[in-house]
C-alpha cells in the first residue's frame, strides 16, 4: 500500500494558501497583543476605579530617618517633669532596643528642648519648629498612633514604601501606575524628588521599584541640574529624527521578539522606549520655573529658587500634579537624630516647614488639594528616653517602632484633626493604634481603589500592596 498519498498541484496550493494565512493571521493577532499589552501598560489592568475616586494624584513627603514625633508634633509635659530620670520598666514593659542604646546602663527620659503651643481652630499641639505647620493645622490630619514591626531602617523604610519589610516588592507608586495607569502619556506615572545634601544614610532605588510588576511601573528619579533624567537626551551627532527611525526599528525587532516568546517584558521595554522619546520635550518644561509668579515663589521661600532642594522640589510636583502625574514622592532624609537632635533638627525642619505650607497652600488656591492627597512622614518614631549623654540642652534619640506620627491632607482627608493617641510617656499607643497597611489601604482607598482586590499573581500566589491585613481609617475621610 502507497503510504503517501498523491497530492494533486491544485490541493497542495489549497492547503498551503490556508497555512499561510494561519501563519500570517497568528502574526497579526500576536501584534494586536503586543499593542493591546501596550495600551494596558498605560491604561493599567483596571478599566477603571472599584469606587469613584476622591483624588486623582499622590504627593507623598518621605522624612526618611525617623522624625521625633516628640520634639513636633506629640506633646508630652510629663516627659520635661520627669527629665533625666528612667524609663520606667512598667512602660518599657520588655521591649527590645537597638545595638545603638540596648547597652547603655541607664535609659534617661528626655523632655523636648522645644516649647510647644495650640494652632488652628482645632487646637493642634506643634513644636516651635514648624511654625508655617502650625499656620496650615486645620488642613492637616494627624495621626499620632502609627506603629511598625521594624526597629532598623533598612527593613522599616522597605515596609512603609512596600508593604514588606524584604527587599523584591512593588513600591506604593508602581501598585498605583499597574492599576490605574498613566493620566499624562508625555511623563512617567510616578516620579521620584530626592533632596539634595541631605543623605546622611543610604536611600536604594529598590524603595521606587517595580518589583515584580512590569518595570515599566517603577518610578522614574528627577534629578537637579542640566540633565534631570539621565541618558534621556541624544548624544552628540543624533538628530531627533535619527532617533525616531531607530525606535520605530526596535520597536519592530522587539514585536517579532513577543511573537516568538510572548514575554510581556518586552512590551514593556518598547513602551519605556517611546515615553523616553516623549519626555525629552516634556521634562524640560515641567523642569522650567521661569513662568512661576513671584508670589508663588515666595510660597514656597527663598530655597525654592536652588534646584534640587525640598523647597524646589515642593514646587516641581505641584508642576507635576498639575499634569497630572499620578504618584510624586519627594524623598527629604537626614532626620536619623541619634545624637546632638536639638540643633540637627532645627536644620531639618527650616527644609521642610515653609516647603510644606507652600505646596499644600498652592495647591488649595489652584483649587487641586480637593483631588491631591498629601501625607507626610518618617519610617518609624524616635525614643522618649535619651541616646548617649544628656543635658538640658542637648540629647539624642534612638528607633523607635511603638509609636510616631504621620499628617495626611486633601482629597476628602479630614482636616483639623487628631486620630490616635499615645501614653504620657509617649512610649506606647494608648488608643487607636494605626497599622502601615492601614495607611496604605487608606491611601489606595482615595484613589478608588480596593486594597484587597488589587492583586497581581507570582510565583504561584496571589499578592497585593497590604499583603494580608489593612483596614482603611474610615474615621479620618469625608
Amino acid at each position: 500500500m502507497n503510504l503517501h498519498a498523491q497530492v494533486s498541484r491544485r490541493d497542495f496550493l489549497q492547503r498551503s494558501g490556508l497555512g499561510l494565512g494561519g501563519i500570517a493571521l497568528t502574526s497579526l493577532l500576536q501584534r494586536d497583543a503586543s499593542a493591546a499589552e501596550q495600551s494596558k501598560l498605560i491604561r493599567g489592568v483596571l478599566d477603571q476605579p472599584h469606587f469613584a475616586p476622591k483624588a486623582k494624584r499622590v504627593i507623598s513627603l518621605v522624612m526618611s530617618g525617623g522624625p521625633s514625633q516628640l520634639d513636633l508634633f506629640d506633646y508630652k509635659p510629663l516627659l520635661n517633669t520627669m527629665h533625666g530620670q528612667e524609663l520606667p520598666d512598667s512602660v518599657r514593659k520588655g521591649q527590645r532596643l537597638t545595638g545603638m542604646s540596648g547597652f547603655q546602663s541607664s535609659l534617661p527620659l528626655a523632655g523636648s528642648a522645644f516649647k510647644f503651643a495650640q494652632h488652628g481652630k482645632s487646637g493642634a499641639w506643634l513644636s516651635e519648629l514648624l511654625p508655617w505647620t502650625g499656620e496650615m493645622a486645620d488642613e492637616l490630619c494627624f495621626l499620632k498612633s502609627l506603629h511598625t514591626e521594624h526597629i532598623n531602617h533598612d527593613p522599616a523604610i522597605t515596609f512603609i514604601q512596600s508593604g514588606h519589610h524584604l527587599a523584591g516588592r512593588p513600591s506604593m507608586g508602581a501598585w498605583l501606575t499597574y492599576g490605574l495607569g498613566s493620566a499624562n502619556e508625555n511623563l512617567p506615572g510616578f516620579v521620584v524628588l530626592i533632596s539634595k545634601d541631605r543623605i546622611d544614610q543610604p536611600l536604594y532605588s529598590r524603595l521606587w521599584g517595580n518589583g515584580f510588576l512590569p518595570s515599566v511601573h517603577q518610578g522614574v528619579q528627577f534629578r537637579s541640574g542640566g540633565d534631570p533624567v539621565l541618558y534621556l537626551q541624544n548624544p552628540d551627532g543624533i538628530s531627533g529624527t535619527s532617533r525616531r527611525r531607530m525606535l520605530d526599528r526596535l520597536a519592530e525587532l522587539n514585536a517579532a521578539q513577543f511573537e516568538d516568546v510572548g514575554d510581556p517584558e518586552i512590551t514593556a521595554r518598547v513602551a519605556q522606549y517611546e515615553m523616553a522619546y516623549r519626555m525629552q520635550t516634556s521634562v524640560p518644561e515641567v523642569m522650567d520655573f521661569s513662568q512661576e509668579t513671584a508670589a508663588t515663589l515666595e510660597l514656597y521661600g527663598d530655597e525654592a529658587k536652588t534646584p534640587g532642594t525640598f523647597a524646589a522640589n515642593c514646587l516641581l510636583a505641584r508642576r507635576l500634579a498639575e499634569r497630572n502625574v499620578r504618584f510624586i514622592q519627594l524623598y527629604h532624609p537626614g532626620w536619623d537624630h541619634h545624637g546632638s537632635l536639638p540643633s540637627s533638627i532645627k536644620r531639618q525642619c527650616a527644609d521642610v516647614d515653609r516647603a510644606g505650607y507652600g505646596l499644600i497652600t498652592d495647591l488649595k488656591q489652584r483649587g487641586m488639594l480637593d483631588d491631591t492627597l498629601v501625607v507626610w512622614g518618617g519610617e518609624f518614631g524616635r525614643t522618649n528616653y535619651s541616646q548617649g549623654n544628656l543635658s538640658l540642652t542637648n540629647y539624642g534619640r534612638d528607633h523607635h517602632p511603638r509609636c510616631f506620627t504621620m499628617w495626611m491632607a486633601g482629597a476628602g482627608v479630614k482636616g483639623g484633626t487628631t486620630y490616635g493617641s499615645t501614653d504620657d510617656f509617649g512610649y506606647n499607643v494608648a488608643e487607636n493604634p494605626v497599622d502601615v497597611h492601614d495607611v496604605q489601604a487608606t491611601i489606595l482607598e482615595r484613589l478608588g481603589i480596593d486594597h484587597e482586590r488589587l492583586t497581581y499573581k507570582h510565583q504561584g500566589r496571589d499578592y497585593r500592596l497590604t499583603d494580608v491585613s489593612g483596614k482603611v481609617l474610615r474615621e479620618v475621610l469625608v
